[in-house]
């Protein structure tokens, strides 16, 4: 798996003066690095108390994504048992690779309205996890009952 690094950098007057800097400092003067722009809108963020209230919940909510995001990863692995080769090409994220996903970011304004509060819209993320979250557990126990069904019917008949 590629290694990405997702970084703010210092702003000139211009993003595009920003991005020049950082490209001539990383990859035209000594290819340290391949780099993509990662446009993120500017968002509503509210007063200094609630960005500082945010904060906490948006760790937690950072190592909820994690952990489902590394369940899917696993129980796919676990799924594809002989074909586990295969795992990274069946990772997709809005039907594309996750390379493609990641350089190529664009913000969904209709998943994510800019105009909602960072709290909303980190709770609208928080729903979505959670969702993906209970069909894993459903369909996971699903998978499992159809395959422990054929086990059992594989003994029978041997």
């Amino acid at each position: 798996m590629t290694e990405f690094w997702l970084i703010s950098a210092p702003g000139e007057k211009t993003c595009q003066q920003t991005w020049d800097q950082m490209m001539a400092a990383t990859t035209r003067n000594n290819n340290l690095s391949t780099n993509h722009k990662f446009n993120i809108p500017d968002l509503k963020v509210g007063t200094l108390d609630v960005l500082v209230g945010l904060s906490d919940e948006l760790a937690k909510l950072d190592s909820f994504v994690d952990s489902v995001v590394k369940k899917v990863a696993q129980y796919m692995a676990d799924v594809l048992e002989d074909s586990r080769d295969k795992v990274q090409e069946n990772l997709l994220a809005n039907g594309v690779d996750l390379v493609t996903y990641i350089t190529r970011f664009q913000w969904d304004m209709a998943k994510y309205p800019i105009k909602q509060s960072l709290k909303n819209i980190s709770e609208i993320i928080s729903k979505q996890v959670s969702q993906i979250d209970n069909d894993l557990k459903s369909r996971a126990s699903a998978y499992n009952n159809l395959k422990g069904n054929l086990q059992n019917l594989e003994r029978k008949n041997a």
